[in-house]
C-alpha cells in the first residue's frame, strides 16, 4: 500500500488522501478532504475544500456532478503526475486531466488554492482556481480566454444540499469593450448585470468603493483574455464572493469575534436590477414617487400602453417626437442630449467603446451618426465628467438610477429639449415629495417623507454647457411650481404645518392638488414639503444646497423635486415628539444608514463633498423608517487645492467640530464629529448643547463601565443581546467627537465599526473641550442619576 498523508499540506507523487483524511494549509485556514453535504447521508462524499475555522464555507469541489456512494474513496497523486479520486470499485470519479511536465507533488497553499506544482520553483501546472465552482476567492479569477475560448465562471449549487452545477452562471464578459459581470439563468437568460467597468469598479456597484481599503481589483483587458479577479491588502478580513443556488451573488467576510459570515453586498439588490425591467429606453427608478418603477423619458411613451397598466414593463418605451437628424444634414442637426444623472449605464454588448477620444469629442461622433441614440464616458477616473467614449446605437436597455452612478447622455430632438432660456435662479421654496405617517422626535428632529424621481438635466446640441450658467443648476434640473399653489396648499404658511426648522429656511407640509401632483410626477394625495428661505442674505448658501442636491442621488439623501421664485417670509413652529416609538434595534439601524450616507457623501459619489451641517433636524426618515439626509445649503465639495482655509461658516452650536468656523481648512473629518453627536443624541435622547454636555457625560459613563446608563429613558430597556451593540456604539460615537480631526477615524472605518463587531475599537481620547456660556439642563438615566449638559441653541453665523 502507498502510504497515507495526514494533516499536512502536501500529497507527494505516488500517495493519497484517503476519506476521514485532510490535507491543512501552512497557515490552518483551509482543509481539504471529504464530506458530506447537511442533510445528506454518508453515502453521498465529494471532495471538496472549504474554511478551516467554518467547515460548513465550502468553495471547491472535485465530483461536484458525480458524488461516492460510500466512504471508500481515494484521492490518489500518479506516479505520472495526475491527481484521480477511485471510488472503492478503483472506478476513476475525477482527475485532474495531465500536465505539461511531472509535478513534483500537490499543495493546499494558505490562499486557499490546490495545486500541482511543477519542478521549477513549484510553478502551477494545475490549480483548483482554474476551476472555480460557485465562489470566488482573492487570487481567483473569472472570465474568457479570446484564443481558446475557454471560460472561468462560477456556477451555484443545484440545492443546498447538492453541489452538482445549478442554474446560474456568473461570469465576466468582454462587453462592447467595457467589460462586466454578468449573472446567467441556464444558457440563453441575462438575470443582472454589474454595469460596465469605469476605471475603478463596475458603475453599478459602488458598494466597491466601502471595501476597497481590504481589496485590490484586478481587471485585465488584453489580445489573449478578458478576466476579473481580486486580491486581499494584508490585515484584510477572509472574503468570498458566492453564488447561493437562488441566483443572489454575494459578498460575504468572516467575523472572528461572533464567528460568521457577514453579507456586505447582494446582488441583484432590488427589482430594477432585474435585467431588462423597464424594456428598451426604460428608466427604472426603485425611489420613485409613483407606484411604478419604470418611466418614459420626455419624448418616448409606453410602446405597450396596456401591458404598462398591469405593471408589465418588458416592451419599454418608444419615440413619440422623431429625431431631427434625418431631415436635414447632419452638419446642420438640431438634436441635442439630455443629461440623465447618477445611473448604470445600460447594457454595452451591442455599444461601441473608443478610450482614445474625450467626452466632448464622444458627443461630436454620436451626433454625427444618425442611429447613435446616447452616449456616456468610458472611464471615470481623471475626474470632471470622464474621459472615453461609448455609444449606442439604434436602442438601449437596462437603465437605471443607482447610487453613486454616471451620467448618461440620451439624445432628443429639439423640440424636446429645455432649449437656450436661462431661468432666473430660485431663492424661495424646494419642494421634495413626503409621505406622512407621524412626526418623529422634538429632541432629534427627525420627519417622514417619501421618495420620488430622479434628477435629468438637458442641452442644446449647438450649445453644450448651455447648463452651466455660472454654476448654477437651470429649470432643467427640477420641475418648476408656482408660489401661489404652494401659498395655497400649505394654508398660508400656516405654523401649525411646520415640520422643521433650519439656519436659514422652514420647512411645511402640504397636499398639493391632483393635476400639479401629476404633473410634477407623484401620486395624487401625497404629502409634500416645502421649504421655503427666509432670510435672503443666505441665497448663495441655498443656491449651493440646489447644485449639491442635484448632483446626489442615494438612499440615505434626500432629494429635490421642484422649487419657485416668488418672495417669502418668516415663520416658526413646533413638532411632535414621538420618541418612545423608535426602539433599539431601529435605532441602531438607523445609526448605520446615516453613517452610509456620509460615506457616500465623502467617497462613493464621486463629488467628495463635505456637508458641514450634519444634525438631527437635517435627517429625515421615510416611512419604513430609512433616514435621508437633508439640507446642504452649507455642503462643500473637495476642490483639487484643498490648502485654501475657509473665509466664512455657518456654525451649528453643539454639532459643529472645534475647528468649523475658524480659518483652517475644513476637511471631511468635520462630518465624522457632527456624526458623532448625533449617534451620542440618538442613543440618549438628549441634546448636546453649547458646552458639549452630552459628550463630558457619556464620557464619564464610559469610562466607569456605566455606559447603559446614557441610553433613553423613554425607552424600554433594550434586550441583552442588544446591549453590547449599544455599548460599542456609544464608544464609535465617542470616537468621532475626539478634539483634533486626525484623531477621528474617517468614515469608512466608522462603517466598518457599526457593521462588523470583529472591528477593533481605539480608546477614545478625554475631550478637553472648554465650555461656553449657555442653559444648562440634566440628562436623566434609568437609574435617576443625572450629569449637566447644556442647551442646544440655533445655529448663528460667524
Amino acid at each position: 500500500r502507498t502510504p497515507a498523508v495526514k494533516a499536512s499540506d502536501k500529497i507527494d507523487v505516488g500517495s493519497n488522501i484517503t476519506d476521514g483524511n485532510t490535507l491543512v494549509s501552512a497557515g490552518g485556514s483551509f482543509t481539504l478532504g471529504f464530506f458530506s453535504p447537511p442533510g445528506l447521508p454518508t453515502t453521498k462524499r465529494f471532495l471538496a475544500i472549504w474554511f478551516s475555522f467554518s467547515p460548513d464555507a465550502v468553495y471547491w469541489v472535485a465530483n461536484r456532478d458525480r458524488p461516492l456512494s460510500d466512504t471508500s474513496g481515494v484521492l490518489v497523486m500518479t506516479t505520472s503526475g495526475t491527481l484521480v479520486l477511485f471510488d472503492g470499485s478503483h472506478n476513476e470519479i475525477w482527475s485532474s486531466g495531465s500536465t505539461s511536465s511531472p509535478p513534483t507533488g500537490a499543495r493546499l497553499l494558505e490562499t486557499g488554492n490546490f495545486v500541482l506544482q511543477g519542478q521549477n520553483n513549484g510553478t502551477a501546472l494545475w490549480q483548483a482556481f482554474d476551476h472555480p465552482c460557485n465562489t470566488l476567492l482573492p487570487g481567483m479569477k473569472m472570465g474568457k480566454n479570446l484564443w481558446s475560448g475557454a471560460e472561468w465562471y462560477l456556477s451555484s449549487w443545484s440545492s443546498a444540499t447538492d453541489p452538482s452545477p445549478g442554474s446560474y452562471r456568473y461570469i465576466t464578459e468582454p462587453g462592447g469593450g467595457t467589460p462586466e459581470n454578468v449573472l446567467w439563468f441556464g444558457n440563453n437568460t441575462k438575470k443582472y448585470r454589474t454595469g460596465p467597468w469605469n476605471g475603478e469598479r463596475f458603475d453599478g456597484v459602488p458598494e466597491m468603493a466601502s471595501y476597497a481599503s481590504n481589496f485590490t481589483y484586478q481587471l485585465t483587458v488584453s489580445q489573449s483574455e478578458v478576466t476579473y479577479g481580486y486580491t486581499a491588502k494584508p490585515g484584510a478580513p477572509y472574503s468570498q464572493i458566492r453564488v447561493s443556488e437562488g441566483g443572489v451573488v454575494q459578498r460575504l467576510v468572516w467575523d472572528g469575534n461572533s464567528r460568521e459570515w457577514n453579507s456586505f453586498l447582494k446582488e441583484p439588490r432590488d427589482d430594477c436590477d432585474d435585467y431588462g425591467k423597464c424594456g428598451p429606453f426604460g428608466l427604472c427608478d426603485r425611489n420613485a414617487a409613483s407606484t411604478s418603477l419604470c418611466s418614459c423619458f420626455r419624448g418616448f411613451v409606453p410602446a405597450s400602453p396596456d401591458e404598462w397598466s398591469l405593471r408589465e414593463y418588458s416592451g419599454g418605451c418608444r419615440r413619440n417626437v422623431s429625431l431631427d437628424c434625418g431631415n436635414q444634414s447632419r452638419s446642420s442637426s438640431t438634436d441635442g442630449f439630455q443629461v440623465v444623472g447618477t445611473v448604470k449605464l445600460p447594457d454595452t454588448q451591442n455599444a461601441s467603446v473608443d478610450m482614445g477620444i474625450s467626452l466632448d469629442e464622444c458627443r461630436v461622433r454620436c451626433l454625427a451618426n444618425c442611429s447613435c441614440v446616447a452616449y456616456a464616458a468610458a472611464d471615470i477616473t481623471g475626474g470632471g465628467g470622464g474621459s472615453g467614449c461609448i455609444t449606442w446605437t439604434n436602442s438601449f436597455v437596462d437603465l437605471r438610477f443607482i447610487e453613486g452612478g454616471q451620467d448618461f447622455y440620451l439624445r432628443l430632438p429639439k423640440s424636446e429639449l429645455g432649449g437656450k432660456k436661462k431661468k432666473k435662479f430660485p431663492v424661495t421654496i424646494v419642494a421634495v415629495v413626503l409621505s406622512v405617517a407621524a412626526l418623529l422626535i422634538t429632541s432629534l428632529a427627525f420627519i417622514i417623507w417619501c421618495k420620488r424621481r430622479g434628477r435629468v438635466t438637458s442641452s442644446p446640441a449647438d450649445n453644450p454647457s448651455a447648463n452651466s450658467n455660472n454654476g448654477s443648476p437651470s429649470a432643467g434640473h427640477l420641475s418648476i411650481i408656482d408660489y401661489k399653489i404652494l401659498k395655497e396648499a400649505t394654508q398660508d404658511f400656516s405654523p401649525s404645518n411646520i415640520i422643521g426648522q433650519g439656519h436659514f429656511a422652514t420647512v411645511y407640509k402640504c397636499v398639493l392638488p391632483e393635476e400639479e401632483s401629476t404633473r410634477i410626477g407623484i401620486t395624487a394625495g401625497e404629502y409634500v414639503a416645502v421649504k421655503k428661505l427666509d432670510q435672503t442674505t443666505f441665497v448663495n448658501s441655498y443656491k449651493r444646497e440646489l447644485q449639491v442636491m442635484s448632483r446626489l442621488r442615494h438612499v440615505n439623501l434626500l432629494r429635490l423635486l421642484a422649487f419657485c421664485e416668488d418672495e417669502i417670509s418668516d415663520t416658526q413652529g413646533d413638532q411632535e415628539n414621538l420618541r418612545a416609538e423608535i426602539n433599539w434595534e431601529r435605532r441602531l439601524e438607523i445609526i448605520t444608514s446615516i453613517a452610509e450616507g456620509v460615506f457616500y457623501l465623502h467617497l462613493a459619489s464621486g463629488e467628495k463633498v463635505i456637508h458641514r451641517d450634519l444634525k438631527p433636524s437635517n435627517v429625515l426618515l421615510d416611512h419604513d423608517w430609512t433616514p435621508k439626509i437633508a439640507d446642504f445649503g452649507m455642503a462643500k465639495q473637495v476642490v483639487p487645492d484643498p490648502t485654501v482655509p475657509s473665509t466664512r461658516a455657518l456654525v451649528s452650536i453643539g454639532y459643529s467640530a472645534p475647528e468649523c468656523g475658524k480659518a483652517v481648512i475644513i476637511t471631511h473629518k468635520a462630518d465624522l464629529y457632527s456624526f458623532g453627536v448625533v449617534l451620542l443624541e440618538i442613543i440618549s435622547g438628549q441634546e448636546n448643547g453649547h458646552n458639549h454636555g452630552l459628550i463630558h457625560p457619556a464620557r464619564d459613563f464610559w469610562d466607569n463601565g456605566n455606559a447603559m446608563k446614557l441610553l433613553d429613558r423613554r425607552v424600554p430597556p433594550p434586550e441583552d443581546e442588544l446591549k453590547p451593540r449599544l455599548e460599542r456604539c456609544i464608544q464609535i460615537g465617542l470616537l468621532c467627537v475626539q478634539e483634533l480631526p486626525e484623531q477621528r477615524p474617517d468614515i469608512l472605518k466608522v462603517l466598518h465599526m457599526l457593521k462588523c463587531p470583529c472591528f477593533p475599537l481605539d480608546k477614545p481620547m478625554k475631550p478637553t473641550l472648554g465650555g461656553i456660556d449657555g442653559e444648562t439642563q440634566e440628562i436623566h438615566t434609568d437609574e435617576g442619576e443625572t450629569s449637566n449638559a447644556i442647551q442646544a441653541q440655533s445655529a448663528q453665523p460667524i
